[in-house]
C-alpha cells in the first residue's frame, strides 16, 4: 500500500496525535530546562575522558545505521523523496562517527589513528554537524513538494545504492580533507587546547541551516508524526551546536560534555519513533489478520451450515421418494398389479419431488440476499398439509395422532412454504422422539388457533422429553440432543420464524414429553393464497387409511 494511499501507514504520513504533540512539547521543555542549568556552568573545566567519546560514536553508529535501514525500507515501498533524503541524512551520520571516533585525540593514540591531527576530530565533528542539517532542510523543502506529486517514479533499488554510495563517497572524501588536507583548513584547537573563535562561523552556519529546516517543517500544513519529531530534533541540535561551538571556550567542559549527550538524544529520537510506530503497525497487522481468519472460519461455517442444512431438509423428501419407488415397484411385480394403490403411491413420489423443491427454493430465500414477497397463508391449512405430508412416517412407527384444527381457518402473512417447513420439521422431531417411547404411549397432538392477535401451532409429543434447563439452548445452531444430529434444524425454523415476526419456543418441557409452540402475527384478511383442497382426504382420513387408528383423530 501507499503511503498517499487513501488511509496512511507510515510515521511520514499519520497525523499526530494529542498525546503525540503533548509528549514531543514535554521533551522540549525538559531539555530547555537542563540547558538552562547548565548554561552557567557550561565553561566550566571536567575531567579529560578520552574514552568516552568513542564509545558515544558508537552508540550514535548503530542508533542512526537503525535509523537510516528503516527509513531506505519505507522510502522502497512509498517512493517518497524526503525519505531518502533523510535517509541519507541517517546514514552520512553513522558512517562518519566511524573516522570521528578513530581520529579523536587520545582516544586510540595521542593525536588520532588515519593519519590524524589535533584537528580532525573537531572538522569531522563540524562536517558531520553540517552534512546533517543541510539532508534535514532537504528533507522538509522535499516533504513541502510531496503533495504536489513528486514521488520517486524510478528503481527504488538503484536510488537506495546511490545513496549508499554518495554518503560513503562524503565520508571518505571529509575523512581525507580533515587528515592528509588538514592544512587547506583553518585551525579549530589551539596550542592551549582551547576552541578557536574561528569555529563559530561554521557552527553558525549549521545552526541557520538547522533552523530553516525547524520552520520549514513547522509552516507545513500536512505535518507529520516524523515531521513532529523531526522538529524537536533540531530543536536539540540547536542546543546540541550551542553547548559545543559557541558556549564552551575548551575541550572537556561541562558544556563540551553535555552538547555530546544531546548529540546522543538527536541520534535516538527519530529511532525510539520509528520503532514504536512499527510496533504499532505489527500490532494493527496481526489484529488485522486474526479478524481475517475470524471472519474466513464464519464463511466457511456459513457455507456448511447452508450445505448441512439443504442436506437436512432433502433427507426427508428423498427418503420418501426412494421408499415410494420401491413400494410402486413391489406393487408393479404382483401378479394382479394394484392400479390404484399404485397412482397413490406415485402420487406422493409428485409429492415429495415438489416437497424437495419447495425446500430449495426455501433454502435459497432463507439464505439469499433477495426478499420474497410475503402473502397471506392459512396456518390451520399448512398445519393439514404438513401433516398429510408426514403421514407415511407417523403410520410406520404406530404413532396415535390427535388433530385439534379448528373448523375456521386462521390467517397470518408471510411465505407458505417456509412456515409448512418449519411444521414439518417440528413433527419429524416428535416423530424421532416418540420412537424411542414404548409403542403404547406413543402420542401426538397437533393444535392449531387464534389467540388474540397472534396464530398460533402447537405440536405436543409423549416422547422422552427435554430438560428444562436446556430448552432454550435447544434453537441455538449445532447444538442437538440427537445422537446423529447436526443441530440446525430448530435453529433453522427459529430463524424462519423470528424474520416472520413471530416466535418459536418450547411451551412445556418434562420428562414425559414436550410442546414446542410457533406462534405468528394473525391476520383478519379472508383471503388465504393456500386454499383448502376440498377434493384432498383429510390428514385424519389418511392416518388412519389402513394403518392404526388414530383414535382421537378429529375427523
Amino acid at each position: 500500500m501507499r503511503a498517499d494511499a487513501e488511509t496512511p501507514i507510515w510515521v511520514s504520513e499519520l497525523v499526530p496525535t494529542a498525546r503525540q504533540n503533548w509528549s514531543a512539547a514535554a521533551l522540549v521543555a525538559v531539555v530547555l530546562v537542563v540547558f538552562g542549568a547548565l548554561v552557567p556552568i557550561a565553561t566550566r573545566p571536567a575531567a579529560e575522558l578520552n574514552s568516552f567519546f568513542p564509545t558515544l560514536d558508537a552508540i550514535v553508529l548503530i542508533t542512526d545505521l537503525i535509523t537510516a535501514v528503516l527509513l531506505l525500507t519505507q522510502f522502497s515501498i512509498s517512493r517518497s523523496r524526503s525519505l531518502l533524503a533523510l535517509a541519507f541524512a541517517y546514514l552520512f551520520t553513522a558512517l562518519i562517527v566511524v573516522p570521528h571516533a578513530l581520529t579523536f585525540a587520545g582516544a586510540f593514540s595521542p593525536t588520532g589513528l588515519l593519519g590524524a591531527n589535533r584537528q580532525t576530530g573537531s572538522w569531522l565533528f563540524i562536517f558531520w554537524h553540517f552534512g546533517f542539517s543541510a539532508a534535514l532542510l532537504a528533507y522538509a523543502a522535499l516533504r513541502r513538494r510531496e503533495g504536489t506529486g513528486t514521488r520517486f517514479e524510478g528503481s527504488t533499488l538503484a536510488a537506495i545504492g546511490w545513496c549508499v554510495a554518495g554518503a560513503v563517497l562524503a565520508v571518505v572524501a571529509l575523512t581525507w580533507l580533515s587528515t592528509a588536507g588538514t592544512d587547506l583548513l583553518p585551525a579549530i584547537i589551539t596550542p592551549q587546547s582551547t576552541i578557536s573563535p574561528t569555529v563559530r562561523y561554521p557552527i553558525w552556519a549549521t545552526i541557520l541551516l538547522t533552523g530553516a529546516a525547524l520552520v520549514v517543517l513547522a509552516a507545513h500544513r500536512r505535518r507529520s508524526v516524523l515531521d513532529l519529531w523531526l522538529m524537536v530534533v533540531a530543536f536539540v541540535f540547536i542546543l546540541e551546536l550551542v553547548f559545543s561551538g559557541l558556549l564552551p571556550s575548551a575541550r572537556f567542559s561541562i558544556g563540551f560534555y553535555a552538547g555530546r549527550v544531546l548529540s546522543l538524544l538527536t541520534a535516538c529520537i527519530v529511532l525510539v519513533v520509528l520503532l514504536e510506530e512499527s510496533m504499532r503497525l505489527y500490532a494493527e497487522l496481526a489484529r488485522s489478520n486474526l479478524m481475517l481468519v475470524h471472519e474466513r472460519n464464519n464463511k466457511l461455517m456459513n457455507i456448511e451450515a447452508v450445505a448441512s442444512s439443504i442436506s437436512h431438509e432433502l433427507k426427508q423428501p428423498l427418503g420418501a421418494i426412494s421408499l415410494n419407488c420401491e413400494t410402486a415397484k413391489i406393487l408393479l411385480q404382483r401378479a394382479a398389479p394394484d392400479i390404484g394403490q399404485t397412482m397413490a403411491v406415485l402420487d406422493e413420489t409428485i409429492a415429495a419431488t415438489n416437497r424437495a423443491n419447495e425446500q430449495l427454493e426455501g433454502a435459497r430465500a432463507l439464505f439469499g440476499r433477495a426478499e420474497r414477497e410475503q402473502e397471506i397463508i392459512n396456518v390451520s391449512d399448512i398445519a393439514d398439509r404438513a401433516i398429510r405430508l408426514v403421514a407415511r412416517e407417523l403410520r410406520s412407527h404406530n404413532i396415535a395422532t390427535r388433530l385439534e384444527l379448528p373448523a375456521k381457518a386462521v390467517y397470518a402473512i408471510g411465505h407458505g412454504n417456509q412456515i409448512q417447513q418449519v411444521i414439518i420439521n417440528l413433527l419429524v422431531n416428535a416423530i424421532e422422539a416418540l420412537s424411542r417411547a414404548p409403542p403404547e404411549n406413543r402420542v401426538l397432538r397437533i393444535g392449531a388457533g387464534a389467540e388474540g392477535g397472534t396464530a398460533v401451532v402447537e405440536i405436543e409429543d409423549s416422547g422422552d422429553g427435554i430438560d428444562p434447563a436446556k430448552a432454550d439452548k435447544i434453537f441455538e445452531p449445532f447444538v442437538t440432543s440427537k445422537p446423529s444430529g447436526m443441530g440446525l434444524g430448530l435453529a433453522i425454523c427459529r430463524t424462519i420464524v423470528n424474520r416472520h415476526g413471530g416466535t418459536l419456543a418450547i411451551a412445556q418441557a418434562h420428562p414425559r414429553g414436550t410442546i414446542v409452540r410457533l406462534a405468528l402475527p394473525a391476520t383478519s384478511d379472508a383471503q388465504p393464497a393456500l386454499p383448502r383442497a376440498a377434493a384432498r382426504p383429510s390428514a385424519a382420513a389418511i392416518l388412519t387409511d389402513g394403518r392404526r387408528p388414530a383414535p382421537d383423530a378429529a375427523a
